[in-house]
């Protein structure tokens, strides 16, 4: 019986979960949207420790999860890095492994589940800012069939997709859905990273023994941080 605890910090959401073998179990859920996308930071620094020692204390004594799993981006610089943080600090403290789950495979793990239509492609994807998009490309099974790259929207993006039912997910489809109007591109709202889908993908990585060097993995941020100044109040 694989316990496991999950940790999502990729977007402007920050969710912890603990499934036991495969089953994410509701009751251990902590999810926070803050009011101010604008400052993700403040939200995952100040809010994720407190959600992984509510969720590991939430019943008779303390769990000890067996592997803590991370969505490892793409995404947010400074979200996923508290993340991997925290989830490493996790796993050398406890001696346990850490599983990387890939993002975009997660969005489409949502979309998947919260969707009745049936489709032929997913294609999550993550706001990068501008009219530019992260994404990947997936096929019915949830394999996936388009790495994942960094696209700059515009009217001929699709193309290749309008011969097949295709689902559209993510943050990222705010930006782009007057380019989506084709019949079978199927467009879902409200699907963002979250470590209540992440149980099945986590514990099949489990299984398999598919675990990540605790010293040497860093997030997938596809593109190179880029600091910038603030702007001036004056």
């Amino acid at each position: 019986m694989a316990k496991i605890l999950n940790i999502e910090t990729s977007t402007e959401v920050c969710s912890v979960s603990l499934s036991i073998d495969g089953r994410v179990e509701e009751n251990y859920l902590k999810l926070y949207i803050p009011d101010n996308e604008e400052n993700p930071k403040m939200v995952h620094s100040s809010q994720l420790a407190i959600f992984v020692d509510e969720i590991l204390n939430k019943i008779n004594g303390k769990i000890i999860p067996d592997a803590v799993a991370i969505s490892s981006g793409p995404g947010s610089y400074t979200g996923l890095r508290i993340g991997v943080s925290l989830a490493k600090g996790i796993c050398f403290a406890a001696n346990i492994p850490l599983i990387s789950v890939d993002t975009l495979l997660l969005l489409a793990e949502m979309a998947k589940s919260c969707s009745d239509i049936e489709c032929e492609r997913f294609v999550p994807m993550i706001d990068a800012r501008r009219m530019e998009v992260y994404m990947a490309v997936f096929d019915r099974d949830l394999n996936k069939i388009s790495e994942t790259k960094s696209v700059i929207i515009n009217e001929n993006s699709f193309d290749e997709f309008k011969k097949h039912k295709t689902l559209f997910c993510g943050n990222g489809i705010n930006k782009l859905k007057e380019f989506l109007n084709n019949e079978n591109f199927v467009v879902l709202d409200n699907i963002y990273p979250s470590a209540q889908y992440m149980g099945r993908i986590s514990e099949q990585l489990f299984a398999k023994n598919e675990f990540v060097d605790l010293v040497y993995f860093e997030p997938f941020y596809l593109k190179d941080f880029i600091a910038t100044n603030p702007k001036s109040v004056f």
